[in-house]
């Protein structure tokens, strides 16, 4: 059993998963940081000075200045400005994410293309399936052109 489970560990397919999971838990926290520290700041700027990060309601309808107020006073509250963060953070990972797998299918194509040319040609008279470089089907001896 050991001998076993060493061998699924091992297999190319889930070291290069884990380390895809690794790097990928990497790039989110980048991800997240470009979309926490820049992207929604200027987006607060342009809004008009608002933060993001304080768009909150609290449900027992009390007042807060701050997220950090009302939750360290225990209220209840939708946090619907970090929502938005988050909603931002996704669409930045998933256009990333494309981009990505859409070089990874341009490569792939290009090489399918290149092993994929033809041959063999059928032949105009007799339909079968010839070399492509010859000149004479060898089933009916008709000159090919």
């Amino acid at each position: 059993m050991l001998k076993d489970f060493k061998e699924f560990a091992v297999k190319g397919n889930v070291v290069d998963m884990a380390v895809g999971v690794v790097i990928g838990g990497a790039f989110g926290k980048i991800v997240t940081s470009l979309v926490n520290d820049i992207i929604m700041p200027l987006v607060g700027l342009l809004v008009g000075g608002m933060d993001f990060t304080n768009l909150f309601i609290t449900l027992d309808g009390s007042s807060f200045s701050t997220l950090a107020e009302a939750q360290e006073a225990g209220a209840a509250t939708l946090n619907y400005g970090l929502f938005i963060s988050a909603i931002v953070d996704f669409l930045i990972i998933s256009f990333s994410i494309f981009m990505v797998i859409r070089q990874i299918n341009r490569f792939r194509t290009k090489e399918e293309a290149i092993e994929e040319k033809p041959t063999t040609k059928k032949c105009n008279y007799c339909y079968t399936d010839i070399p492509i470089e010859a000149t004479r089907c060898p089933h009916c001896t008709s000159e090919l052109e």
